[in-house]
């Protein structure tokens, strides 16, 4: 923002009127950026005397008018306390353009259940019911939680979504930081359920960062997770149903186990075909190569099918929600494909 824009508010600011603010900068300022409007502290608390027509909402933030804070107002003023409040980039004026500003943040960005809300999430509370609004901050920032501002500390910020104007954290974190603070069964069920049927966010993701923040070993988590996955499976196989049908492919023999004529077994699958030897297992698990044991299974289970000569392809749920159609290429160029190959070996073909 330009420091020499002035404020209307502000006493001793020119009378003109702003036109490059956004409406909450009018409303919410702090106090580096009074000071550069020429309003020194001390007239700056004068305004915020019981019955004046300013309040100090939090530690250098002020409120510019009387009465309660709006929800979008107490979003901007976490934020001008949390981070660093920057100028929008410069965008060339377009002739007639009325449109303001809007505040950048850096360093700080809301999270927890006010993130929820705003990524709209019907399951998350409405910001004005909230006690306080997290806002997830770089660990080596020195400053403490207070007021309607707690701050919950991060190595790493993740990069934000924007969601109404603000940076907020990605779904699978918010959810994370949400469900650190909640010892409510239900609720938890209900937040990561709506966060993956509707799209918000893949199970593995939320799972993730579950792990991470250790919440893994809280009962009510673990239910919670449980029903996420099995939940979040059938969302992906009813996709891969549909990528078939829709595209084209031949009829696969669904959800079956493998075996070798003397029992031994191969694993599951979710799709084959045996003529071609080609098969399609969802990725669900998604596992990262530094779960050493995990994800050596993992790939120990694909290097014998191919040994075997069965074409493994593995796809994800997200990949099937965002581009069914590459998949479906994917899995005709295996099937093509299988006519240039060695016969497979003969395996027995079980329902799992």
């Amino acid at each position: 923002m330009n420091p020499n824009t002035p404020l209307p508010q502000v006493p001793s600011a020119s009378p003109r009127p702003v036109r490059r603010l956004s409406d909450v900068q009018r409303r919410v300022a702090t106090a580096a950026r009074l000071r550069s409007q020429g309003v020194a502290p001390a007239e700056a608390d004068e305004q915020c005397r019981p019955g004046g027509p300013w309040q100090l909402l939090l530690p250098g933030v002020y409120l510019l008018h009387p009465g309660p804070p709006t929800s979008e107002e107490q979003l901007h003023a976490v934020l001008m306390y949390a981070g660093r409040e920057e100028s929008a980039p410069a965008v060339p004026a377009q002739p007639g353009a009325r449109e303001p500003h809007r505040p950048v943040y850096q360093g700080a960005m809301i999270t927890g259940l006010a993130a929820l809300n705003l990524h709209g999430l019907s399951s998350a509370p409405p910001l004005l019911s909230l006690e306080h609004i997290d806002v997830l901050v770089p660990r080596r920032r020195r400053l403490r939680s207070t007021g309607c501002a707690h701050l919950i500390r991060t190595p790493v910020l993740p990069a934000p979504d924007q969601a109404t104007g603000v940076p907020v954290a990605p779904v699978p974190r918010a959810l994370a930081d949400a469900v650190a603070q909640l010892t409510d069964a239900g609720a938890v069920r209900r937040l990561l359920s709506e966060a993956v049927r509707g799209g918000h966010c893949e199970p593995t993701a939320v799972v993730r960062e579950l792990n991470d923040a250790k919440l893994l070993s809280r009962p009510h988590v673990v239910d919670a997770v449980d029903s996420l996955l099995a939940e979040g499976r059938v969302i992906a196989e009813n996709r891969l149903y549909t990528m078939v049908r829709k595209h084209g492919l031949p009829d696969p023999v669904w959800n079956v186990d493998l075996r070798l004529p003397g029992g031994l077994h191969l694993g599951g699958l979710d799709a084959y075909w045996p003529e071609q030897a080609v098969a399609v297992e969802l990725d669900t698990r998604a596992p990262r190569q530094d779960e050493d044991a995990l994800w050596s299974e993992y790939a120990r289970k694909r290097e014998h099918l191919e040994r075997l000569g069965i074409t493994v392809v593995y796809i994800t749920p997200k990949k099937l929600r965002d581009s069914p159609e590459q998949q479906a290429v994917v899995v005709r160029t295996a099937l093509m494909a299988s006519g240039d190959r060695d016969p497979a070996a003969y395996v027995v073909v079980l329902p799992r």
